[in-house]
């Protein structure tokens, strides 16, 4: 007997349920939708094997990416293995997806079936998901749902292949409404200022250059032979701005008041910047084509290529056209006509626009539009599918093109395909070896300001939290640095003058220190220092009258400092020196 398992993806995890009576469910398919609806009667056909939650959202996230492109992912293996019998003959798994299905029967063994009572059954556990699996509410379903599906939603416009395409769709489109929209503006500064000068519309044909000429001469009685040189600036033709002159003062214009002046000239300046960024706007279209499709635009121009694009939706449908559908590639109402009508099909659509069909003969325009055709569908696919596009093979077809033009014209036999790829290809791989090693090197410069920028950062830390410690080391040796100095300079410029070693006093003990100190403080005297017993290194008569001159005035010093003791000092000195006496008395005995 067969044993029917259901395998169901929920944003939480994955659920893989049992079928009773499999046989008699097969063929009860009405019943089995009334029993969908009713909790109790679906809990009687369906039967809970196994729930396996993701671990994150991350996770989630990347195995619904799975199981949308049709790969079976290492926790969905995991899965089935552990729960599935082993016995793989008698097990029929049922899935809601066919790709899924096929990747499991052929990766892991086991015979899938889609739709009829499968789908049912799907629609009764998303249905009752929150009832069957344990702990889990409604509230939490629905919000892991939510959550899940903005981020595969997310995932997917950011990994979008046609996401560079879009940009050349919109700018194609805009550039196309700015066309219109700048001819009707300026068909209506034409027929605005022609009341005041009717003659200019026949001399400047431009309508970016009508519309700054309006706006330079204004009034036209104004307009005398010192503008002249700035008229010709701005028609970049002397012979249309003497006519101007010359028009000017013989019009047969009406008069115009000031204010109708101002807002002819203010609708004049508004067109002639619309032009101008119309001219910007082209030349963003043509770099990104370049970048896009370069063997494209190289073959029939980026405004051809980019209108092919957007009509096809994105390069990759572009490139998995026949050549028979581009040649006719907007062109569906007149061919759905013609089929109709039973008459002619159209020979060109959007094509027509590139120079070859304009310049072959009126029985050729056919033929050319045929193989020109052919060389943008493969324009086309190797743009789409090089991992590194480069304009070569563009501009060999384009070649080609030309050589068929000359065949249908003077005769001449055409290169072989084959000759021109193999020059292609060469040419293209030399291309390609270039382009490589400029991203390189790019990358290169790239992380090494990466690096520089994050070493700034790592010594930019540490230097705030230790900067008050350097600036506590600074303030010290500062002091230190100066001292040094002024010992260098000393030495540098007057001789060395050998400083008198300080006098090493004998170690005497307390009292007698005491006692000393006494008999100064009540003589006024200073205490004459002992002769030490080492003997002073022999001194030069300069230098000893130098030591004699600072030791004086060291000792005037410290008589002005030290205060004679008064009364109350002597009686306190006196006590002490008692005490110590008796001490000294007690020692001894």
């Amino acid at each position: 007997m067969v044993l029917l398992h259901v395998l169901f993806e929920h944003a939480v995890g994955y659920t893989l349920l049992a079928l009773k009576e499999v046989e008699e469910i097969s063929l009860l398919q009405p019943q089995v939708e009334e029993c969908v609806l009713n909790l109790g009667k679906f809990h009687n056909i369906v039967r809970l094997v196994a729930f396996s939650p993701f671990a994150s959202s991350q996770v989630a996230l990347e195995n619904v990416n799975a199981v949308s492109e049709g790969i079976v992912h290492e926790d969905l293996r995991l899965f089935l293995e552990t729960y599935l019998p082993t016995k793989k003959k008698k097990v029929l798994l049922g899935v809601g997806d066919p790709k899924i299905g096929a990747a499991i029967q052929e990766e892991l063994g086991y015979s899938c079936q889609t739709g009829g009572v499968i789908a049912e059954i799907l629609r009764g556990v998303r249905l009752h998901f929150h009832n069957l699996v344990k702990g889990l509410t409604d509230v939490s379903a629905c919000k892991a749902q939510l959550g899940l599906g903005h981020s595969y939603s997310r995932a997917k416009v950011k990994f979008n292949v046609n996401r560079v395409d879009n940009m050349i769709i919109q700018s194609i489109s805009l550039l196309d409404q700015l066309d219109k929209d700048i001819n009707t503006f300026s068909m209506r500064v034409r027929e605005w200022y022609g009341y005041h000068f009717p003659e200019l519309v026949k001399i400047i044909n431009d309508n970016a250059t009508y519309c700054r000429v309006a706006q330079f001469i204004g009034n036209r009685k104004e307009l005398n032979e010192e503008k002249l040189e700035e008229l010709e600036e701005l028609t970049m033709d002397g012979a249309k701005a003497k006519a101007i002159l010359d028009a000017s003062r013989s019009s047969m214009g009406m008069d115009i008041s000031a204010i109708d002046l101002i807002n002819i000239e203010s609708f004049s300046s508004r067109v002639v910047s619309l032009s101008e960024y119309r001219q910007s706007l082209h030349t963003y279209l043509r770099s990104k084509m370049s970048q896009v499709a370069p063997s494209l635009s190289a073959l029939i121009g980026e405004a051809v290529g980019a209108r092919l694009i957007a009509h096809a939706g994105s390069l990759t449908n572009l490139a998995k056209y026949p050549a028979s559908t581009v040649q006719i590639l907007g062109a569906e109402k007149a061919l759905f006509r013609a089929l109709k009508t039973r008459g002619n099909t159209p020979k060109y659509g959007l094509i027509f626009h590139s120079t070859f069909i304009g310049r072959a003969a009126a029985k050729n325009k056919g033929r050319i539009s045929r193989y020109l055709a052919n060389k943008c569908s493969i324009a086309s696919r190797i743009d789409c599918f090089s991992e590194v596009p480069t304009n070569v093979f563009g501009e060999k077809l384009r070649e080609q093109v030309e050589e068929r033009l000359s065949f249908y014209e003077t005769g001449v036999i055409p290169r072989k395909n084959l000759e021109v790829m193999k020059e292609a290809m060469v040419q293209a791989e030399e291309a390609a070896a270039e382009i490589t090693r400029k991203l390189e090197k790019q990358e290169k410069k790239r992380l090494k300001k990466e690096k520089k920028r994050l070493a700034a950062i790592a010594l930019a830390s540490p230097e705030n939290s230790s900067s008050t410690q350097e600036e506590c080391e600074e303030l010290n040796e500062k002091p230190k640095k100066k001292k040094k100095q002024k010992l260098q300079e000393n030495g540098t410029e007057d001789p060395p003058v050998s400083s008198p070693k300080p006098k090493k006093r004998k170690s005497l003990p307390m009292e007698e220190l005491v006692n000393n100190d006494l008999e100064t403080a009540t003589n006024g005297n200073l205490p004459k220092r002992k002769k030490s017993l080492t003997k002073p290194e022999p001194v030069s008569e300069p230098e000893e009258a130098a030591n004699r001159s600072v030791l004086k005035k060291k000792r005037k010093l410290s008589l002005k400092e030290e205060p004679l003791s008064s009364g109350p000092e002597e009686a306190v000195s006196n006590k002490t020196s008692k005490k110590k006496k008796k001490l000294k008395l007690a020692q001894e005995d």
